[in-house]
């Protein structure tokens, strides 16, 4: 029997996946975190400054997830990402939760804060504290750009953490919260279909330096919303933990500057899945990409 702990897991990857981390979890939201009490290392080099024209504070995103298992599609829960303003960083807050519905199958209740340079757009504190079923972990990573390693402090909860490491980074490293507003940021419409920009993620205690693929541009209708002219792109993706070999991951963003994922499928080892975005505010830019 597939393990319901990957298979849920599962269900957020491809809205990371847009920016190639390997893998996400479902997030649920309490209180906002206080600042973190981290005083940030030298700035990494200037190579790796990312101007940010996408997004802003007080950006909203609710996407909501749809799971396909034995032709039966079933609306699994929904996931929120913010953007909060904190001097020179920004707070990124991803934050959701499974429907009642669905919760008697399997209850995830998750936590994800990353704090970004708003110069390089890189993580210098990145916190997941995970309840999924009877699983749960918390892990607490701080980047050191400049020295190229990453610290981080383990455990089954916050008050018990037992795994104390250091690991040494490539330059310019996201975590996969981080890699989605990088991702946004690229200059796509200099790109040719058939163009692969790659994206370092440090988790898990390694390095993923995956890829993706911008395949062009089309028009594509989203329930709800409308259609829109928008990017489409294929990331790279790790075949074995949920997904098959030769697995096709697709993601369509607006095509404008706000470069909003509205839409994202692929099949998994097991079932499909659909990943929806319902709702915005505070965008950044008009949504030129919507279409009458």
């Amino acid at each position: 029997m597939t393990d319901r702990r990957l298979l849920f897991a599962s269900l957020l990857a491809p809205l990371l996946l847009m920016a190639g981390a390997p893998f996400g979890k479902f997030f649920r939201a309490q209180t906002t975190p206080a600042a973190p009490h981290l005083a940030k290392a030298e700035r990494a080099d200037e190579v790796c400054a990312t101007q940010n024209f996408a997004f802003r504070h007080g950006e909203e995103l609710t996407y909501k997830i749809y799971y396909n298992w034995n032709f039966v599609w079933m609306a699994a829960g929904e996931v929120t990402f913010r953007v909060i303003d904190e001097g020179d960083s920004y707070h990124l807050k991803v934050v959701g939760e499974t429907y009642p519905s669905y919760d008697w199958f399997y209850k995830v209740r998750d936590y994800y804060d990353t704090w970004v340079d708003k110069e390089t757009l890189l993580p210098f504190l990145s916190v997941r504290d995970l309840t999924e079923g009877s699983y749960t972990l918390y892990d607490r990573t701080e980047f050191d750009q400049a020295r190229r390693r990453a610290t981080s402090h383990r455990g089954r909860r916050k008050h018990l953490i037992k795994e104390h490491d250091t690991f040494s980074l490539s330059s310019c490293m996201h975590d996969m919260v981080s890699s989605i507003y990088y991702a946004r940021n690229q200059p796509f419409e200099q790109m040719r279909p058939g163009t692969i920009f790659p994206v370092p993620v440090f988790m898990d205690k390694q390095e993923w330096p995956l890829k993706v693929a911008f395949e062009g541009t089309e028009e594509k209708k989203i329930k709800g919303l409308g259609r829109f002219r928008v990017y489409r792109f294929s990331p790279e993706v790790i075949a074995g933990y949920v997904f098959k070999e030769d697995t096709r991951l697709r993601v369509w963003a607006t095509a404008d500057d706000n470069r909003l994922p509205v839409l994202i499928e692929t099949p998994l080892t097991v079932g499909y899945i659909k990943v929806v975005l319902k709702d915005y505010k505070n965008l950044r830019h008009p949504l030129k990409a919507a279409m009458e």
